[in-house]
């Protein structure tokens, strides 16, 4: 077996039987990739069958002086799988990547945007030009719903219960969750919808795709990430956000107003609530009211 060959059925492997998105599958090819790259620059002449850890161990060395710890531990997970991958399907006895250890990355606390932010951008849009009410609803959907940009994207308008306050939405994995949707959000995807969605020629893939572009095909993630990145400059934000950026002050204000983390591992659609927890640490105030409010020994 050699690398192409490798690569591809793994590629095959984590998009028929993981279910990964397509976004997910390219990123661990690309793992691999670089391990190719590696192996041709220094004239290694190995197969994924016999690749020792000792080359390994130098394709890791040399990764680390180009990228930061979080993508030398990205890198080095991808390779994990991939090689479990080959144990899995008979083609291996062993993981040589078992020994090498990831480096220490520390937990990065998501950046939010508080309320007068998100105000502060609203505002912000056009709303006289084709795509401002389009926009609008894009914002008030990935933080009124808390949303992935790939969810946004693939939001369907048969997905769309507004009669039962809900949408459902396909995650990480092909997983279908249900996420309650509020009365705001759901005035402004109606009216993006019945008027300025209407105007575009929709192209017949694009039917039940919710957000379009003018051409009337679906959005694509760099869009999603350009609207953002346009409106923070037009808004005078002074602060460097993502359409993420919208999924973290969702969670982080829910988790301020009293909302239990169970509840919003549900909305987020985290497998683990370890993911969730990290919502925990972004505000100490609200940690501190709750232990005042609830714990039998806070006052006198």
């Amino acid at each position: 077996m050699n690398w192409k060959q490798a690569q591809s059925d793994f590629r095959n492997y984590l998009q028929i039987e993981r279910g990964l998105s397509q976004n997910s599958v390219e990123n661990y090819s690309l793992d691999i990739t670089k391990l190719i790259n590696h192996l041709f620059i220094n004239d290694i002449s190995v197969s994924p069958l016999n690749i020792s850890l000792e080359t390994l161990q130098g394709f890791v060395y040399e990764i680390a002086k180009e990228v930061n710890t979080r993508s030398q531990s990205r890198i080095i997970s991808g390779l994990k799988s991939f090689f479990n991958y080959l144990i899995f399907e008979g083609y291996r006895d062993d993981n040589p990547m078992d020994l090498i250890e990831s480096p220490k990355t520390g937990r990065k606390l998501p950046d939010t945007l508080s309320l007068e932010e998100i105000d502060q951008l609203s505002d912000a849009i056009d709303l006289n030009v084709a795509e401002g009410e389009r926009n609008r609803a894009i914002i008030e959907t990935l933080y009124g719903c808390g949303l992935r940009v790939t969810e946004v994207i693939d939001l369907k308008l048969s997905d769309l219960y507004f009669k039962e306050g809900f949408i459902k939405i396909t995650g990480k994995g092909n997983k279908e969750r249900f996420v309650p949707i509020g009365e705001v959000t759901q005035e402004y995807l109606t009216t993006y919808i019945e008027n300025s969605r209407n105007r575009v020629p929709i192209k017949k893939k694009a039917t039940d795709i919710v957000f379009l572009n003018r051409r009337g095909n679906q959005l694509t993630r760099a869009m999603i990430f350009t609207i953002v990145k346009n409106l923070a400059v037009a808004a005078n934000l002074g602060k460097n956000i993502s359409p993420h950026t919208f999924r973290h002050s969702f969670a982080t204000h829910l988790l301020e107003n009293g909302a239990d983390l169970r509840s919003i591992q549900q909305m987020l659609g985290h497998e683990s609530i370890t993911t969730t927890e990290i919502y925990m640490h972004v505000d100490k105030t609200h940690l501190r009211g709750v232990m005042m409010d609830f714990h039998p020994r806070s006052k006198y």
